[in-house]
């Protein structure tokens, strides 16, 4: 069955399209056709459902909207389920609508082999779901959608599922059920907990000491008044890597010597917005101050891993600028080039110094604009801790959860916002997702796909190297990628690092596809786990 504008998957699209995701991404499939068809707001087609949440959550993390997939039934929902953890992980606001086998041919207790049934579809996506949503009529499933909506967007963020039967996806709308959704199962739930303290007795803690600043991916709705709040108490301000681009930031990670040593000498580590992970924090081994204060939009749905002396919850805007009225104004109590000394090492470093070169290769177009994706790949990994931003939401990286696979269908929801993008993947991730480059053509998006190609999986070969052993499952084959590029209709082209960077200004001011591919072996940066504790 087609789509046409008086269907229930019409009536899901609608709500997607007026909660911000005005592009949705998706695949086709027998029961999930009422959601494609010629007329406007059709699905962005991509080539493997594990794309369509990639793509749902990189236009989630650039706009800071809504993002949104649909998929079908089986395998195409548990395709989709990798790239769904990965926003979970991420705390991307992301709705994920899946078909399910027809409510008429469904037999509650049994297994019937009807075409891609499981027993419970839903079930899957629970422990990664803020919530799941499993509606079997019209009128369940107007609510459902709706709900899902608010509770996605609501801090704090995180993906919700929603499943609908495929005859009631193609039945005529109902309005929304007033006594409820359908069956919501599983997820994450807003805590019922209250802040501890307020500002009047945060002020002197954070006004009269050596403050740092610490700002995480929950202060990404307010990034000014973070900036400024920073600025007014004289403190650096440090970013987890899914708050990278605030202005004044430090341009280098925590995890670089230097920096962990600043935050180790103060006296109190503000946080704000959360980002005090494992990733972020080197397993919370990270030199920490003696008082921590949090300022968070909600309080955290697990308890946090370092106590806190105070704790403020609100709109974080808000209570920045409240703390910023508060606090006395100070002068910068630490070295404000710290991270110029950081980068004159890396960059002087014989072993760094390649891989170095390429990230200011990459920031010669996103310090002009372009957005950043990086994959989970050495050449990622140095360009997502280290390359400088245009500003906030610049960067989309999974280092959440480390998903392999993420770089190039992810880019396509950031370009999908308008924007022109820059996808940092290694030989290994694109293959995992190469049939995205046919979208990046079809789609006519701005996208310049960065391959460094080091003939594997490189970061897993420096464990092997560190370990000593031998190399084993690393080492691949690799296609001729100009040539591959090239066959899927894109414009490539093979360059050293020495130009890498006329390359990608080049590619850019294209506004079309293009593939950029070096052939470079790095040494992974001290963000990597390996090197955390390297001296």
């Amino acid at each position: 069955m087609s789509r046409t504008n008086a269907t229930v998957a019409a009536d899901i699209l609608g709500v997607l399209h007026q909660s911000g995701a005005t592009t949705v991404f998706g695949l086709p499939g027998v029961h999930n056709l009422p959601f494609f068809g010629p007329g406007p707001g059709s699905p962005v087609v991509v080539r493997h459902e594990q794309a369509a949440t990639f793509a749902a959550d990189g236009w989630a993390r650039r706009s800071g909207r809504l993002g949104a997939a649909v998929v079908t039934t089986g395998p195409g929902a548990t395709n989709a389920l990798t790239g769904f953890g990965e926003a979970a992980a991420a705390g991307s606001p992301v709705v994920l609508v899946a078909s399910e086998i027809p409510q008429r041919l469904r037999r509650d207790g049994r297994l019937r082999g009807v075409l891609h049934e499981s027993r419970d579809q839903a079930a899957v996506f629970a422990p990664l779901a803020k919530a799941v949503f499993t509606p079997r009529t019209a009128a369940e499933a107007a609510t459902a959608i709706r709900e899902a909506v608010a509770l996605a967007t609501a801090p704090p963020r995180g993906p919700v599922y929603v499943d609908v039967p495929a005859d009631v996806l193609g039945a005529p709308p109902s309005p929304p059920d007033p006594c409820g959704s359908g069956t919501t199962s599983g997820g994450r739930t807003r805590p019922d907990r209250t802040a501890a303290g307020d500002v009047r007795a945060v002020a002197p803690v954070v006004g009269g000491a050596r403050t740092v600043v610490w700002a995480g991916p929950g202060c990404l709705d307010a990034p000014g008044p973070v900036a400024a709040l920073a600025r007014h108490l004289g403190a650096p301000l440090v970013t987890a890597f899914g708050a990278r681009g605030l202005d004044g930031a430090l341009a280098a990670p925590p995890h670089e010597p230097e920096v962990a040593e600043l935050i180790g000498a103060a006296d109190v580590l503000l946080a704000v917005g959360g980002g005090l992970d494992g990733m972020n924090t080197r397993n919370w081994t990270m030199p920490r101050p003696a008082t921590l204060v949090t300022l968070d939009p909600v309080p955290p749905p697990d308890p946090p891993e370092w106590a806190d002396a105070h704790a403020l919850t609100g709109d974080v805007g808000e209570l920045a600028g409240a703390l910023r009225a508060a606090t006395p104004a100070r002068a910068p109590w630490w070295d404000t080039d710290l991270a110029v000394r950081v980068r004159d090492r890396l960059r002087a470093d014989p072993a760094t110094a390649e891989a170095f070169a390429l990230v200011e290769a990459v920031e010669s177009v996103t310090t002009a604009g372009a957005a950043l994706v990086c994959d989970m790949a050495v050449a990622g990994y140095w360009t997502g801790g280290y390359a400088r931003l245009a500003g906030p939401r610049g960067l989309a990286y999974p280092v959440g959860w480390g998903t392999l696979g993420f770089g190039l269908p992810a880019a396509i929801g950031v370009a999908a916002t308008g924007t022109p993008t820059l996808a940092v993947v290694g030989d290994g991730g694109l293959a995992m997702a190469v049939g995205e480059l046919a979208t990046l053509v079809q789609e006519r998006l701005p996208v310049t796909v960065l391959v460094v190609d080091d003939g594997g999986y490189g970061m897993l070969r420096y464990d092997q190297d560190r370990a000593g052993a031998p190399h084993a499952g690393v080492d691949l084959h690799t296609p001729d990628l100009v040539a591959l590029a090239g066959a899927y209709g894109l414009d490539a082209v093979d360059t050293g690092i020495d130009g890498l960077g006329a390359a990608l200004r080049d590619a850019a001011g294209s506004g079309r596809p293009r593939l950029v591919r070096v052939a470079a072996a790095l040494l992974p940066p001290r963000t990597t786990s390996p090197r955390w504790h390297d001296t």
